[in-house]
């Protein structure tokens, strides 16, 4: 039986907060698949852990959409589809280019000092530079994350970063995105980070939505490919 350890004050997080880290990341991963029923049953014997703490996790991963609801069947992992990876990139190109254009106003100096030191960590990635692939680590070391947060708009940030960005993990983990991009889409976030520096709003959303959508148009090319 695995277990999650109970409530310790040095953890700093409490029960219900590590089980929900913990089956987020096997969602995303695919440890647990894609359209699985979740039996709260059979979690709480797993993690040895309390219903009501696993409850108050499942249901902050609703929030994030990794979960949802059906009548008579109860909480399922999303199903990983086509229609449903093209729309989160429909989405993500317009609200990520208006992000990129509120950081240009916001035009903050540790924002972009970050941002610059990030990428330099990720240009040392070893499939990077043989353009295979161009791997993120999550939160603050993924350059669309911190994008985002460099917005200052809580909306936004929750939006993304919150309800939308695990799912959008969870198709790249499960999917398999290697890309021919890798080394574009590289220089396409320096140069948006530019744009951002100069404070020109205008071209940084052009740039994002340019940038997003030549990664659905990948990804439409991919999926076809694998038909």
């Amino acid at each position: 039986m695995e277990s999650v350890e109970p409530e310790a004050a040095d953890s700093g997080q409490s029960l219900a907060e590590r089980l929900f880290v913990t089956l987020r990341g096997e969602i995303v991963d695919g440890s647990i698949p894609a359209g699985s029923k979740i039996s709260e049953p059979e979690l709480a014997r797993r993690f040895n852990a309390s219903r009501g703490s696993l409850r108050e996790a499942v249901m902050r991963l609703e929030s994030l959409g990794l979960l949802e609801r059906r009548v008579n069947v109860g909480a399922r992992v999303v199903d990983l589809s086509e229609r449903g990876l093209l729309e989160l990139y429909d989405v993500r190109e317009a609200l990520e280019g208006m992000a990129c254009r509120l950081a240009a106003t916001e035009h903050r100096g540790e924002d972009l000092l970050e941002l610059r030191r990030m990428l330099a960590h990720h240009e040392q990635q070893e499939a990077l530079q043989a353009g295979t692939a161009y791997y993120q680590p999550e939160g603050d070391f993924d350059f669309h994350f911190r994008i985002v947060q460099a917005s200052n708009n809580d909306l936004l940030i929750d939006t993304l970063c919150n309800r939308l960005y695990y799912r959008v993990r969870m198709y790249r983990y499960q999917l398999g995105m290697f890309s021919p991009r890798a080394k574009s889409a590289f220089r396409e976030h320096s140069n948006i980070i530019d744009a951002i520096e100069a404070g020109d709003g205008e071209l940084a959303e052009i740039l994002m939505r340019r940038h997003i959508r030549a990664s659905r148009l990948n990804i439409e090319k991919k999926l076809t490919t694998e038909r």
